[in-house]
């Protein structure tokens, strides 16, 4: 965890009005859920690695030997702890509160997470997630406005030429059971498969025979990878997702990653090439995904900028009926680094540096004056190192300048830039 100074806090604050603003545009309506939720729905088995990587809240009243009798098990120690993303608080928000909201519910989460994560350079324990969701749609409409809002959100940013890689978790199951794989294997097969970027299509298959996976399917999927590919470039569209997969894919499901291509591309108001691009392998670690599965990548970087996809099942284990329901997280931590929106230019930030004669009240004249007319105003009192004054208030924001003596009239003191 880490504190933030005024310039990256203010830089933070500019980032999050854009995508805010964009969403908002797109018919997303913000809530909020609290940072606390209960132990049990933190680890009902949704969450995937993440649930071990939750913080947990000891249960209060509890007295040192209640403690060491439930030393073995957390579920006695905690009922609390703090959220690890923001999908499960909406999962059980939408449960709460569904006879208050529309039928088709467009969601903004904006807030702090919290994982245990191990310290390393760029994962914080505590860090921002930026998620939209739609819940009550089981069309590909919805996985296309989550699309479309989000690549515009990343344009607004200047980060132009972003693009989804997406897949479907029915095609990951549809192809793991043509190879052969039991469905027991499934699970530990798809995070090997998970690794496929970094340890490449030797590795895949040295790991899988590792696995003591199913051999005849091993080698199936082996003969798969090394098949002979031509390089011609296909869009996104039918071909594309055929060429892809092995023969016989399930129509319905090709037919539904179709649709959502030909929806984005209305939505950004394109012809010709849709910024999708289907990736058979693409897994995503959740385990509560149902369908479509997608992430963000832009060309200038070689991580994803943010992910997300289908979890019909999750609302039903809160709800006790099934509710289909989709969701897009931009990694913000990321996204915030790469980014560069510099001052807000409509908002004059002034410095007032004032000799120690200067009596409180012309002061505060002087600075009502200036913050009536829309600017933002901090005093500062004149120190030896002047210079070094005006580059730590640039360093925050400033933008300008005055010097104020005693008996300056309101209003009429000179202005100039810090830069």
């Amino acid at each position: 965890m880490r504190d933030i100074l005024p310039a990256d806090k203010a830089r933070r604050e500019r980032v999050l009005s854009v995508i805010r603003e964009r969403y908002l545009a797109h018919g997303f309506d913000e809530i909020e859920t609290p940072a606390l939720e209960e132990y049990s729905r933190l680890h009902s088995g949704m969450g995937g690695d993440n649930e071990k990587l939750a913080y947990n809240v000891l249960r209060r009243g509890m007295d040192a030997e209640a403690i060491r009798e439930g030393a073995e098990d957390a579920a006695a120690l905690s009922d609390l702890g703090l959220r690890y993303d923001l999908t499960v608080p909406l999962a059980r928000f939408f449960a709460s509160n569904r006879g208050q909201l529309p039928g088709v519910f467009r969601a903004i989460q904006i807030g702090p997470v919290w994982r245990a994560e191990r310290p390393q350079k760029g994962r914080y324990r505590q860090f921002v997630q930026c998620d939209i969701d739609i819940m009550g749609d089981d069309s590909s409409r919805a996985e296309a406005e989550l699309m479309v809002a989000s690549l515009d959100a990343v344009d607004a940013l200047g980060l132009d030429g972003a693009s989804v890689r997406i897949n479907d978790r029915r095609v990951l199951d549809w192809m793991l059971d043509a190879f052969g794989f039991t469905t027991d294997e499934r699970p530990g097969v798809l995070i090997t498969i998970d690794k496929l970027d970094k340890i490449g299509p030797d590795g895949i298959v040295r790991e899988l025979r590792e696995r003591d996976a199913t051999a005849s399917a091993v080698d199936a999927f082996e003969t798969f990878l090394r098949r002979p590919q031509t390089m011609e470039f296909n869009p996104f569209g039918e071909r594309q997702i055929r060429k892809a997969l092995p023969g016989n894919a399930p129509d319905e499901i090709v037919d539904h990653l179709v649709g959502i291509g030909e929806a984005v591309a209305a939505g950004r108001g394109i012809e010709g090439d849709i910024p999708l691009v289907f990736d058979p392998f693409l897994v995503r670690g959740m385990g509560y995904y149902t369908g479509t599965i997608f992430e963000l990548a832009h060309p200038s970087v070689p991580y994803s900028l943010g992910g997300g996809g289908r979890y019909d099942g999750m609302i039903g284990r809160f709800l006790g009926q099934q509710v289909p329901a989709v969701g897009f997280s931009l990694g913000f931590e990321r996204l915030v680094d790469l980014v560069d929106l510099g001052a807000d230019a409509d908002a004059q930030a002034v410095v007032l540096v004032h000799d120690a004669d200067v009596p409180v009240a012309e002061l505060v004249a002087h600075k009502a004056a200036l913050i009536r007319s829309g600017s933002r105003v901090r005093l500062e009192r004149r120190v030896k190192n002047f210079k070094a004054l005006l580059e730590r208030s640039a360093a925050d924001g400033y933008t300008a300048f005055a010097t104020v003596s005693a008996g300056a009239e309101v209003g009429a003191l000179e202005l100039k830039p810090l830069t």
